[in-house]
């Protein structure tokens, strides 16, 4: 296990931690080869020596495998399912992913009905209760507001372009990045762009448009998905 400085368990002192940096999401989806715990620890491990600020990752036993070899903040999160509210989508598993060992817990803070017919406040409260700190994954400014105002002490634009119904089509090829310098504008945390974000390019555009730390997933840590990206751009030549 890695023994350096610990990550910070305050609001100020994870902001401070994250500030201008980069958070690598180390997550594969089902079925596919990557989605082994042991392979997603040493997804972690890379994006550490290489300088990431942080790490995400899904479900209890990863987020704890991750957290006993990288001292790095750990943004955790529970999927369960994959329509609807699905990213820790109760507080049952809000609490679970605060005592695996994560930081900082991923919610869902979408204005959509929870499975548990329980709010984000809700969970948010639950979180902080279990010593964890609490990120809202939004689609929309307005969840945005909302769940700062709720008790977020990050929001992150995670689900702009992938809930119906919202501004941005999922089919958009770049990161929303008009909704970052709207909600960097108007919240009081901190607001973590993440989202399509391809390139060390979109990366520090994000930054330039008011983003306090940028997470990037698939371009880092997804072979299956670059491959089918190269496959594909072969095939329409």
């Amino acid at each position: 296990m890695n023994t350096s400085t610990p990550s910070p368990t305050s609001p100020t002192d994870l902001a401070e931690a994250l500030a201008g940096r980069l958070i690598v999401s180390c997550q594969a989806p089902p079925g596919d080869p990557m989605r082994e715990t042991s392979t997603l620890v040493r997804l972690a491990r890379s994006a550490a020596a290489g300088g990431a600020a942080a790490v995400r990752a899904n479900e209890p036993e990863v987020v704890a495998a991750i957290r006993a070899a990288v001292d790095l903040p750990l943004i955790g999160l529970w999927k369960d399912g994959d329509t609807g509210v699905y990213i820790t989508p109760t507080v049952r598993h809000a609490v679970a992913i605060a005592e695996a060992g994560a930081d900082v817990v991923a919610i869902d803070a979408t204005d959509r009905p929870r499975p548990d017919g329980s709010t984000f406040a809700a969970a948010a409260d639950a979180v902080h209760a279990a010593g964890a700190l609490v990120m809202a994954d939004v689609a929309t400014f307005d969840e945005g507001v909302t769940a700062a105002a709720e008790g977020a002490d990050l929001v992150s634009t995670t689900l702009s372009g992938y809930v119906p119904g919202t501004p941005v089509s999922p089919q958009q090829e770049g990161p929303d990045l008009d909704l970052v310098a709207a909600l960097s504008a108007a919240l009081d945390v901190p607001l973590v762009a993440e989202g399509r974000i391809r390139t060390p390019q979109e990366a520090a555009q994000a930054l330039a448009r008011g983003a306090h730390s940028v997470v990037v997933g698939t371009a880092i840590t997804a072979p299956t998905a670059l491959t089918g990206q190269f496959v594909a751009g072969l095939t329409q030549r």
